[in-house]
């Protein structure tokens, strides 16, 4: 049977302008709104797809409008949402992002307060499912204390994103208190590797996540590519050339070709040169994900 991956996290309604000019502040800047759907999890199960794995996402849908039709989308683009759920009095995640003229973001809000329902209780009743996977995808979404249910009760490798400089937090508190401080790969933007460690370089950054139970670390360093680090060996990748319209869903992108490559038995390093093909996809498109991607080939 091929190989399961099961994502964990958020799944919103995207919001992505992008202007035509340089940005003005405290006025209208014209430029291009896109509608499109995403959240972390969302995106990763989606390339996921495209890819062509087998995978599941565990998400909380609101009882609004949008989450309906992020519902419907999951299911039309062959996402397998049996284990998810809706919650009929929350409304849906929603995400909303400025880009600057060259597709560089300025500015995001992030409303994912729906999200909080994936609680180690809510894992626990899927536990007898999610113990079957192969490989376990998480975003920093959920709250520490789903983290750290994940790393003392997965026992298939666990890979997590950290989303943000705030909620990456939730990663390294949960190694801190948990009884397994153990996390197979972590991935972070240079913003977050540096905020959580309370370091100045993306070594030291990569370091300090190592001495914590972290045993491969990704950290995105946008147009310079990505450092990657174990316990026995470092690699700085440069970004792949391409023109760059869109930033949003470059890192989901990233992780769903880290963890693709290695379910297909690729080893680390190169998981992260397939990686930075996944992310290059996704910049070169205004949507999250890149149906594009489906012909990245290993």
């Amino acid at each position: 049977m091929d190989t399961l991956i099961t994502v964990i996290g958020g799944a919103n309604v995207d919001l992505s302008a992008t202007l035509n000019d340089a940005f003005i502040a405290a006025d209208s800047n014209p430029g291009h709104i896109e509608v499109g759907y995403g959240g972390v999890a969302r995106n990763i199960a989606h390339n996921l797809s495209l890819l062509g794995a087998r995978s599941q996402l565990l998400t909380v849908f609101g009882g609004d409008l949008f989450g309906g039709l992020l519902h419907d989308h999951c299911k039309q683009q062959g996402i397998d949402i049996h284990l998810s759920e809706r919650e009929s009095k929350s409304r849906t995640g929603l995400y909303l992002c400025i880009n600057n003229h060259g597709g560089e973001m300025i500015a995001a809000v992030s409303d994912t307060e729906v999200i909080r329902a994936i609680t180690p209780e809510w894992l626990a009743k899927r536990s007898g499912e999610i113990s079957l996977s192969d490989f376990v995808v998480a975003d920093t979404n959920i709250g520490e204390d789903a983290i750290r249910w994940l790393m003392e009760n997965v026992t298939a490798p666990l890979l997590i994103d950290g989303v943000s400089s705030t909620k990456a937090h939730r990663v390294v508190n949960a190694l801190r208190k948990s009884k397994l401080p153990y996390l197979h790969s972590l991935k972070l933007n240079l913003k977050e590797a540096l905020a959580v460690t309370q370091t100045s370089t993306y070594a030291d950054a990569a370091q300090r996540l190592l001495d914590a139970g972290v045993a491969h670390v990704y950290i995105t360093l946008s147009s310079e590519g990505v450092y990657c680090r174990t316990a026995a060996e470092e690699w700085l990748f440069p970004a792949l050339p391409g023109e760059i319209i869109n930033t949003t869903g470059a890192g989901d992108a990233f992780l769903a070709g880290v963890v693709y490559a290695h379910s297909k038995g690729i080893d680390f390093p190169q998981t992260a040169q397939y990686g930075l093909m996944a992310a290059r996809a996704t910049l070169m498109s205004l949507k999250a994900v890149n149906p594009d991607i489906a012909n990245i080939l290993l």
